[in-house]
């Protein structure tokens, strides 16, 4: 028995050093965990402070942090960056321009690090600010507290669908594939480790807000990521996992659609499918497969009013009035 534990504890005590373990357990909000060598993890607090995840990644002389988060979430992250690395942050990327990612721009500026997404996200930020920020501020102490008047845009932008930082420690890619989440998502994905980090438009669970979505091109933009080579994806929203999560993420929105546009075929309306309370979604009639039980939650009648306006409207549900 004991030569039995012994193995079992030497196998765990290998997988563990190979990042194994750190990549596919279940994270904990404010937890950070490394996943590679020089790349961590960090889950953030939704529910209760509504923080994204963020990915801090090691170069030569410097760190990467992907996504900016809400301000409180920038200062947490940073903290916990230190503890991982005495290198500074220079370069913070934001996947796409929604509050939770890109509020905390001001944040890391102010600190010295240089802010940089493509320039769909500087387009989205024109395109909702400044009402979006100031909504927010009004519930938001840490938005209200950075004393502007709508939302830092990123200090740089890339027009092309790739843009590549490398240096002797690792290359990193920030890549563009589509309209899914928004019309400014940015993946980052780390070739030598085999790391993707998704922002929204892949997430672990239901997380998924479809408003400024594009839900018919949302299954093209992750098969473009699929593509890839990767073994490790760190979403958005939720826990870390592999590959099963962008194909997971995908047939949802494929689900999704095809349950929409069976129910418009036959005739239904809106309000066949949709049960509003105080003019929002508050239940649904249609039911996905339990194949793409982990992303259905509490927002599917809202997903399904945004996959329904964008088939009979015949436009992707971010062209449509909010």
């Amino acid at each position: 028995m004991l030569r039995r534990r012994l193995v079992l504890f030497s196998a765990f005590a290998i997988l563990l050093a190979a990042g194994f373990i750190a990549s596919v357990g279940e994270a904990q909000p404010n937890t950070v965990k490394q996943i590679v060598p020089g790349v961590w993890f960090r889950e953030g607090d939704i529910e209760h402070e509504g923080h994204c995840n963020n990915v801090i990644i090691e170069m030569s002389d410097h760190l990467i942090v992907v996504d900016a988060n809400f301000p409180s979430g920038a200062r947490r992250v940073l903290e916990d960056a230190k503890k991982v690395s005495s290198k500074p942050v220079k370069l913070v990327f934001d996947t796409h321009h929604h509050g939770d990612h890109a509020y905390g721009n001001a944040v890391w500026t102010k600190m010295g690090a240089m802010t940089v997404a493509f320039q769909g996200v500087a387009d989205e930020l024109k395109r909702y600010e400044p009402k979006r920020w100031q909504e927010t501020a009004k519930s938001r102490k840490d938005v209200a507290e950075v004393g502007a008047s709508s939302a830092e845009p990123p200090k740089t932008t890339f027009a092309k669908s790739l843009h590549v930082i490398e240096d002797p420690m690792r290359r990193v890619e920030f890549h563009f594939f589509g309209w899914a989440h928004t019309r400014g998502d940015g993946f980052v994905y780390i070739p030598k480790d085999k790391v993707l980090a998704t922002g929204d438009a892949v997430t672990n669970g239901a997380y998924n807000y479809t408003a400024d979505g594009n839900i018919g091109n949302w299954p093209s933009v992750i098969a473009k990521a699929q593509k890839l080579d990767v073994r490790y994806v760190l979403p958005g929203h939720g826990a870390s996992g592999g590959r099963e999560v962008l194909e997971g993420q995908r047939q949802f929105f494929i689900e999704l659609r095809k349950a929409v546009e069976g129910a418009v075929k036959s005739g239904k309306k809106l309000d066949d499918l949709v049960t509003l309370a105080n003019g929002n979604p508050k239940s649904t009639t249609v039911q996905l497969p339990a194949s793409v039980k982990n992303w259905v939650g509490n927002s599917l009648p809202a997903q399904v009013r945004d996959a329904y306006n964008e088939v009979t409207q015949k436009k992707p549900t971010g062209d449509l009035p909010h």
